[in-house]
C-alpha cells in the first residue's frame, strides 16, 4: 500500500478543468506526446496534434477521448513550420514543444541544419516565435537530463556538429538549447509585460520509441534493456509536461521526476546545470537562432498589456 506521501504526490487525476482551452502538442502521435494530448483532451481542452505524418496522427487522435484535430508540422522543414503557424487564426492557450529526435546518425534537415539541433531546438524556436502572437497562457518545452551530456555547452563555432560528429553530444547540445531557449523566452516575455509563461520539463527515463532511432546498435540494445528494467512508462513520463502545462509555477521553471537521479518519480521542480542557467549564453543562442531561422520574438506577444490574442 502506498504511504501518505505517495498518495499526496501530483498525478494526472489532479488535472484542472481545461474546458474552452486550446492546446498544440508537437509530436503527439506517440510516446509522452500522445499521453499528454490524451490527458489534456480528457480534461476538456481542444488538442491539436501537430505531427509530421498525418495518417499516423489521425490514428493516434482516434485513440483519444475528447476534442482533437490533426495538422501537419515537420519541424525539420522551416517552410512547414511557417505554413503551420500561418494557418493559425485564433487564441492558443498552451503550446507544448514535445517532438524530438535522439542520437541519430549524422543527418541534415531540409534547411541544412544538423537534424537534432534543427528539429529539437530550431524548429521549436521558429514555431514558438511565429505562434506567440496567439499564445495566451504558456509555452512548455520538453528538454532532458541529457543537457548535461558531453561537455555541456553550446558549440557556437559548430552549431551543426559538422566537425567530428558525435550523436550523443549533438543530442545533449539540442537539449541544453531547449533550456536556454526557455530561459531567454521568459526574460523577453517578462520584459514585454506579457503574462505568458515559458517553462521546461523532462520525462526522466521513460520508455518510448525515441530511443529506437539511435545511431549506435549497441546503444539501441542497451536502451531496449533499460526500457524493460529501469524506465517508467510513457504515462509517468508525461507527468512533468502536464504539471508544467497546468500548475501555477514561476516562469522559466524546470520540472522533472523527483526520484533518484531524476530518472523516475512524481513531477517536481528540478535543477539544471550552470550552463543551462547562463543568461549571457541564452541571449547569444537566441540571436544565433533568429539568424538561422529568420524568425524573431514578436513586438507584442499575446498576454502583453494592450496586446491581443490575434483572433
Amino acid at each position: 500500500m502506498a504511504d501518505k506521501d505517495d498518495q499526496s504526490k501530483w498525478n494526472a487525476t489532479r488535472m484542472p478543468d481545461l474546458s474552452g482551452r486550446t492546446a498544440v502538442v508537437t509530436g503527439a502521435n506517440s510516446g509522452i506526446g500522445l499521453v499528454a494530448a490524451d490527458v489534456l483532451a480528457r480534461a476538456g481542452a481542444h488538442v491539436v496534434f501537430a505531427v509530421r505524418d498525418l495518417e499516423r496522427g489521425r490514428a493516434a487522435a482516434g485513440t483519444v477521448t475528447g476534442s482533437t484535430e490533426v495538422r501537419r508540422l515537420d519541424l525539420a522543414d522551416l517552410s512547414s513550420v511557417r505554413e503551420f503557424a500561418g494557418s493559425w487564426n485564433g487564441p492558443l492557450d498552451l503550446l507544448v514543444n514535445n517532438a524530438g529526435v535522439m542520437m541519430l546518425p549524422q543527418q541534415r534537415t531540409k534547411d541544412g541544419f544538423e537534424m537534432q539541433f534543427g528539429t529539437n531546438h530550431l524548429g521549436h524556436f521558429a514555431l514558438t516565435n511565429l505562434l506567440l502572437p496567439y499564445v495566451t497562457d504558456r509555452v512548455v518545452t520538453v528538454s532532458s537530463g541529457a543537457h548535461r551530456w558531453g561537455d555541456g555547452r553550446i558549440h557556437f563555432d559548430d552549431l551543426n556538429s559538422a566537425a567530428d560528429y558525435d550523436p550523443r553530444r549533438a543530442y545533449g547540445q539540442s537539449k541544453l538549447a531547449n533550456l536556454l531557449f526557455t530561459l531567454e523566452l521568459q526574460r523577453r516575455l517578462t520584459e514585454s509585460g506579457s503574462s505568458v509563461r515559458a517553462l521546461a520539463a523532462h520525462p526522466g527515463y521513460a520508455a518510448t520509441n525515441l530511443q529506437s532511432h539511435t545511431a549506435n546498435p549497441v546503444a539501441r540494445a542497451l536502451m531496449r534493456l533499460g526500457n524493460r528494467l529501469v524506465a517508467q512508462d510513457d504515462k509517468a513520463g508525461a507527468l512533468p509536461t502536464l504539471y508544467a502545462a497546468t500548475q501555477d509555477l514561476p516562469g522559466a521553471s524546470y520540472v522533472g521526476p523527483d526520484g533518484l537521479g531524476e530518472m523516475r518519480g512524481a513531477p517536481a521542480l528540478v535543477g539544471r546545470t550552470a550552463a543551462a542557467s547562463d543568461p549571457v549564453t541564452a541571449r547569444r543562442l537566441w540571436t544565433a537562432s533568429e539568424e538561422l531561422t529568420g524568425t524573431a520574438f514578436p513586438l507584442v506577444p499575446a498576454g502583453s498589456e494592450g496586446g491581443s490574442a490575434g483572433v
